[in-house]
């Protein structure tokens, strides 16, 4: 059964136990500062269990996209070493909201594998939560006698916490689960070691196929269980793993899934898959981080330095050094997976289909930019090892983390390339410089949180803030967190006019106030489906009513610049093409910041001419069109650009200017008409990524303020030039008068300079084979005595030259030294430039055959001269 079958069936049979089958949520997750991506096919469904949020059904089943590289769950280094773990893969899971419980997750579960995809009952294993005593938790009883009505109970196995109790974080819902596990040994190998004494010990055929999470509980911040409001079902069933069980492989690896990918990558580099463990592994890592590095992309995560953008990044990383060393890939190779990636996925993840050239460029870059970071890493290791050759045969373990840190480079990959020139790396000062780096990346983002103290049950927090900048409001939970080492208070608002930061909007500052105190609201965030309000102070009264007011002017300002986002999005479609899709925005009170699928720069004319739309479309006045609760598919008939990476739900809202021009899914704030806009300047354009381009534009107040400074510079302009008919006439007759001074100027200092040279000559003392030259000398610029220096050099051999120079009234020294007496006398003339430079009050440093210094002590240029005739003597005897 081809994969394609076995999901399709998935799907189906959940379907006729009345589940809806809904789509996958994006694998970057947003407003959940817990998480960084979808981990587990539950995310999505998280409100629904925290019952922040109802569910459209009772009864859900999806195909999920997985990532797990980070956190609790991270599997990222045993990728490729054996053949069942992932960084991208897929969550096969159905789910249940107050509706069935254990007997039916139980009884379908079977009757799917058993009869749907007729896997073999006697080799099918189950466990159950035995219970714990630290957290005075029973066996789960229930679960146990389910599966006893199903199989026998020597194939029931009592489970551990680590095993049989799901947690998705260190926080949030969680429950005992019962796991499925399959042998998928040979008959002999059974008869040999009963298949029940093998589970969960990471043996690469006998593996757990789905897991039947109860979801009962929420894992508090103190670390203690709070009953759900509800009881629900959560299932995951891996999807490689179930196409390994059902097409009778003996690795994931092995099935329709990735021997796609394998293949096309070994034929791309003259290998077999099967022959070499080490080449198998770099096409196993290769063919496993093309997916999670395309659907991330795909979902709006581009790579980068930070958080989740330096995740993908790393993945990508991995997979083109496994390339580069195993597989002799030295060019670009990612990218040319991607057509293959969405084939396989076309029908079931669309986004891969619509985006796949600028997925395929992106990667494309990103590989190009690390393989010569690793030329350059390659010749500095090339260096280490040469000086390391000659000492203690150990490279340091500060030396290997630099070359890690800033170059890219593995401790392994670095490892091998010693291992290969006999020597060793000290990996214990390696794993130090490691610690010590991850300590300070978690003291620069530690936040800590405690747990939300409610004062009264509320079922959904209403938004007011399309409406009104003002609410009477009371205070339904809070909780003290610390951020960086301040402490703040969280506050949810049983309704609230404060918009949270999303979609690129930041977040609605203002107070809330009763009686005499005013408590200032300075941020508001989402987190998951709840408002939060951040305050540096609690009220003093938290049960009282409060007036809850948003800052007009910010909020306004704000607006401006998000709806001129909208405008500035269609006018580029309409310049630059159909091919510009939104790749992030950020607006607040002061700028628009709007990122774009682009690969080249705009032109002066394009910028211009986007420009111009927009600013026709704000003098048009067009009327805000705000739709809400709009079905998502009426929402596409209407043309309304759906951003990948966004995950909606069935209803949408949907915010129009101009139906023939720009129809978005926004959730932000607007202007009623574009008019109140004012005006719109892009201030700035240019690259941010491979394939991404980013404009900085500004509206309302702060246009009109660019435009009163410009006007303020012409006329400052004009007046330095006694109000000219023509200024750009006058000015460039300036520029070219200018630029003839300077040609004068030079040509009067190359003389200059020739001079000096004859004066230096009768300085030049050619003694014992070395030709010295110091002396002082008077010159009108320094690049006249760096020229004269290198003339110098390349006229005479066995050449030290140093130099006292009077440029302009400041003093300089110039050292130059031929390369053969660098090594010959072991000079070096940026460490000697350091210790006459001392005469001048000054520093400078250089290589080890030219380096310069400048000073503030004029008077010290004869001490240079005798010094340096002192040093020079007692290495030449000259």
């Amino acid at each position: 059964m081809e994969s394609k079958e076995i999901r399709k069936r998935f799907l189906r049979f959940f379907e006729q136990k009345q589940h809806e089958i809904v789509p996958s949520a994006p694998m970057v997750i947003q407003n959940d500062p817990t998480l960084m991506f979808t981990n587990a096919g539950m995310n999505q469904f998280k409100d629904y269990f925290l019952g922040h949020s109802e569910p459209t059904s009772n009864r859900i089943t999806d195909t999920q996209k997985c990532l797990r590289v980070s956190g609790k769950h991270n599997d990222l280094e045993e990728v490729g070493m054996d053949t069942y773990h992932h960084t991208m893969f897929e969550m096969l899971g159905n789910w249940s909201f107050g509706d069935y419980f254990k007997k039916e997750a139980i009884a379908w579960a079977w009757e799917l594998l058993t009869k749907e995809f007729n896997l073999p009952a006697d080799r099918m294993y189950a466990s159950v939560f035995g219970g714990d005593d630290a957290e005075g938790l029973a066996m789960d009883q229930e679960a146990y006698d389910y599966w006893k009505e199903i199989i026998p109970e020597d194939r029931i196995i009592n489970g551990s916490k680590k095993d049989n109790f799901w947690e998705m974080g260190e926080t949030g819902p969680c429950g005992p689960c019962s796991e499925i596990h399959i042998d998928l040994r040979t008959d002999e190998e059974v008869a040999a070691t009963p298949g029940k004494d093998l589970v969960n010990m990471d043996h690469p055929q006998v593996v757990e196929v789905w897991n039947l999470v109860f979801m009962q509980y929420n894992r508090l911040a103190n670390g203690s269980l709070q009953n759900l409001p509800a009881q629900h079902v959560d299932t995951g069933m891996g999807f490689e793993r179930l196409a390994m069980a059902i097409q009778g492989k003996k690795s994931n690896y092995d099935t329709d899934v990735f021997t796609p990918l394998i293949n096309f990558m070994a034929d791309k580099a003259g290998v077999k898959y099967g022959e070499d463990e080490k080449v198998d592994i770099a096409l196993r890592v290769i063919s496993d981080h093309i997916r999670a590095i395309a659907f991330a992309i795909a979902d709006g995560q581009l790579p980068s330095n930070n958080k989740a953008g330096y995740v993908i990044r790393r993945i990508l990383r991995r997979a083109v050094r496994y390339g580069y060393t195993f597989l002799n890939l030295k060019e670009p190779f990612l990218n040319t997976m991607v057509p293959i990636l969405a084939d396989q996925f076309d029908g079931i993840f669309p986004e891969l289909i619509a985006q796949k050239d600028f997925i395929e460029k992106v990667i494309r870059e990103e590989e190009l930019s690390f393989l010569r970071t690793l030329d350059k890493g390659l010749s500095k290791l090339d260096v280490i090892i040469e000086n390391v050759k000659n000492g203690s045969k150990i490279i340091d373990g500060a030396t290997t983390f630099e070359l890690y840190d800033t170059y890219g480079f593995p401790f392994d990959l670095t490892s091998l390339i010693a291992r290969e020139n006999g020597l060793s790396i000290d990996e214990e000062g390696f794993n130090k410089e490691m610690e010590v780096q991850k300590n300070r990346s978690k003291k620069a983002a530690e936040t800590s949180a405690g747990d939300w103290i409610e004062l009264k049950p509320i079922e959904e927090v209403q938004f007011l803030g399309y409406e009104s900048l003002t609410a009477t409001s009371s205070i339904v939970k809070y909780r003290e967190i610390e951020e960086k080492g301040k402490k703040l208070f969280q506050i949810v608002l049983d309704k609230t006019p404060f918009y949270a930061e999303s979609g690129g909007q930041v977040g609605d500052t203002g107070y809330i106030s009763a009686g005499d105190q005013k408590v200032s609201i300075i941020n508001t965030k989402k987190e998951n489906n709840l408002i939060i309000h951040f305050a540096n102070e609690l009220p003093k009264q938290l049960d009282a009513e409060f007036e809850a007011v948003v800052n007009k002017k910010k909020r306004k300002l704000t607006e401006n610049n998000h709806s001129g986002t909208h405008l500035l999005h269609a006018a580029l479609r309409q310049v630059l093409g159909e091919h510009v899709q939104q790749k992030g925005s950020l607006v607040n009170e002061k700028v628009l910041r709007f990122d774009f699928s682009h690969f080249s720069k705009m032109t002066e004319e394009e910028i211009a001419e986007v420009e111009k739309i927009v600013n026709q479309k704000i003098r048009e006045n067009i009327t805000l069109s705000e739709q809400r609760n709009v079905p998502i598919e009426k929402a596409k008939e209407m043309g309304a650009m759906a951003l990948f990476g966004e995950k909606y739900g069935d209803f949408v809202r949907v915010i129009t200017f101009d139906k023939d021009y720009s129809v978005e899914l926004c959730g932000g704030t607007h202007v009623p008409a574009t008019g109140t806009i004012g005006m719109l300047k892009i201030i700035s354009e240019g690259s941010v990524a491979a394939g991404v381009r980013r404009i900085e534009a500004i509206t309302a107040d702060k246009a009109e303020e660019y435009y009163q400074k410009q006007d303020e510079l012409v006329h400052q302009v004009n007046e330095l030039l006694n109000h000219p008919k023509d200024l750009v006439k006058a000015i460039a007759s300036l520029v070219k008068e200018k630029q003839d001074l300077t040609k004068t100027i030079e040509t009067i200092n190359q003389k200059e300079a020739g001079a000096q040279k004859e004066v230096l000559q009768k300085s030049l003392q050619s003694v014992n084979g070395y030709n010295i030259l110091i002396s002082e000398a008077q010159l009108p610029d320094a690049e006249g005595l760096k020229k004269l220096s290198f003339e110098f050099k390349n006229e005479l051999d066995n050449l030290i030259m140093i130099v006292a120079a009077n440029i302009a009234g400041k003093p300089q020294i110039s050292i130059m030294i031929s390369e053969e007496l660098v090594k010959k006398l072991n000079l070096h003339a940026g460490q000697l430039i350091k210790e006459l430079a001392q005469e001048i009050k000054g520093g400078g440093g250089g290589q080890p055959f030219y380096a310069t210094a400048g000073g503030q002590d004029l008077s010290g240029l004869p001490r240079v001269v005798d010094k340096a005739k002192t040093i020079i003597n007692e290495i030449t005897n000259y």
